[in-house]
């Protein structure tokens, strides 16, 4: 399966009979799956069918659809209510008698809410279901392209995420191979400390300070975090070779490996190390950062 984004744009065209329309689908990063809708009045029956469509295929995202519909060929009229009219017109007689008042203009009259009514030409039932039909039909073109566009999307963030693997895993190798990490360097520091503790005073026993030094060489060991760190880069290959939606998993990893990088920082008791465990979190927070996109 192919990896896909949760930011995407699409746009579908088509006609049906009297009637024009247009889709627009936009979508942006979520934690989970959600549908919001724009549709005109009348076509509201058309959300239960799309709703259905999109989750068949995207997982997460929040997707936008508006649908803009036209009618094509036939025009809407004018028709004057002589009704509301004729009840203006009369109480505007009545109000001249009581008071001094200019008699109203036809302009005037007709802007009065009411007296103008606008005439939308009949709907033909037949059409209108046959033009539901198709705008079925172009969502359906609408979310294929955004699909398309969210995967290659997904195809590039792919790319991404496998070089701040890469990055990660030359950092993990570089922190291994840290002169600071071997054995000759650590006793030697700890000889120099030791020493200078004994100096300073007479009241300190050799063999516990031996001892507490090899409890410290343990502690300052961070042999796990680099092997916990090299099984994430292989889940994180894994999960992005075979692809699919996998951004919560990743996103779970990327905390994990954050906190194996922050336990090699505060063991590290050599600068050379510390400056590698550093850089190793400005890359792991690239990552997660670039895995927030992921479906």
């Amino acid at each position: 399966m192919a990896l896909s984004s949760m930011t995407g744009f699409a746009r579908s065209h088509g006609s049906s009979g009297p009637y024009a329309f247009e889709w627009e689908l936009k979508s942006v990063n979520a934690k989970g799956f959600d549908l919001r809708m724009r549709l005109p009045q009348g076509w509201d029956d058309l959300e239960a069918l799309a709703k259905k469509r999109a989750g068949e295929v995207l997982s997460r995202g929040t997707v936008y659809a508006n649908l803009n519909v036209k009618r094509t060929g036939t025009a809407s009229t004018i028709r004057i209510n002589e009704d509301v009219l004729a009840s203006i017109v009369k109480v505007a007689g009545v109000l001249a008698g009581k008071i001094d008042a200019v008699a109203p203009s036809i302009d005037g009259l007709l802007a009065i809410k009411g007296v103008i009514e606008v005439v939308e030409p009949e709907s033909n039932e037949a059409e209108d279901k046959a033009a539901k039909a198709a705008a079925g039909a172009a969502f359906d073109q609408a979310l294929l392209d955004l699909v398309e566009m969210r995967q290659r999307e997904g195809m590039a963030l792919g790319q991404i995420l496998s070089l701040r693997m890469d990055e990660i895993e030359r950092l993990a190798k570089k922190a291994e191979a840290a002169p600071g990490r071997k054995p000759e360097a650590i006793k030697a520091r700890l000889a120099e400390q030791i020493a200078a503790l004994l100096e300073s005073s007479d009241r300190f026993d050799p063999d516990r300070l031996n001892q507490e030094a090899l409890l410290i060489a343990a502690k300052a060991d961070i042999r796990e975090e680099l092997d916990r760190i090299a099984s994430h880069v292989a889940q994180a290959r894994e999960m992005i070779g075979k692809g699919g939606p996998i951004g919560r998993r990743l996103d779970f990893l990327a905390q994990e490996f954050n906190r194996e990088v922050n336990t090699c920082c505060s063991k590290s008791n050599d600068l050379e190390l510390t400056n590698t465990g550093l850089e190793m979190k400005n890359v792991v927070e690239q990552f997660r950062e670039q895995v927030q996109n992921l479906e």
